[in-house]
């Protein structure tokens, strides 16, 4: 089992940067991949980047060179670094850690982007 809590949403304008964090807990040592998802008013949840224990990292072609996934696993923490906001971003952003072929969710923190 594995408990994810997300945090630092919030309201940013456009243009703006926001930084998410989520610390995860439990049989840390089975988690592989982690990633963030993001579910926008009306929308399918969809895959914004996620992170291999190797450190290699993959996003959607909408965050490419905006977005910044980064993994501390002495803190048991997730990064979301998000730069050049747009209102297209805004949404409820989900952490999520694969572990033994099951993916974990956390409860999700919004983001809002005016212009």
């Amino acid at each position: 089992q594995v408990q994810l809590a997300e945090s630092g949403g919030g309201l940013v304008q456009a243009g703006g940067s926001l930084r998410l964090s989520c610390a995860y807990s439990g049989s840390t040592v089975s988690i592989n991949t982690m990633g963030w998802n993001r579910q926008a008013p009306g929308k399918q949840r969809e895959l914004v980047a996620i992170i291999l224990s190797g450190g290699s990292a993959n996003y959607a072609e909408s965050v490419k060179g905006r977005f910044t996934i980064s993994r501390d696993n002495v803190k048991n923490t997730v990064y979301l670094q998000m730069n050049s906001l747009k209102p297209e971003d805004t949404g409820v952003y989900y952490c999520a850690a694969l572990v033994s072929g099951t993916w974990y969710w956390g409860q999700g923190t919004p983001v809002t982007v005016s212009l």
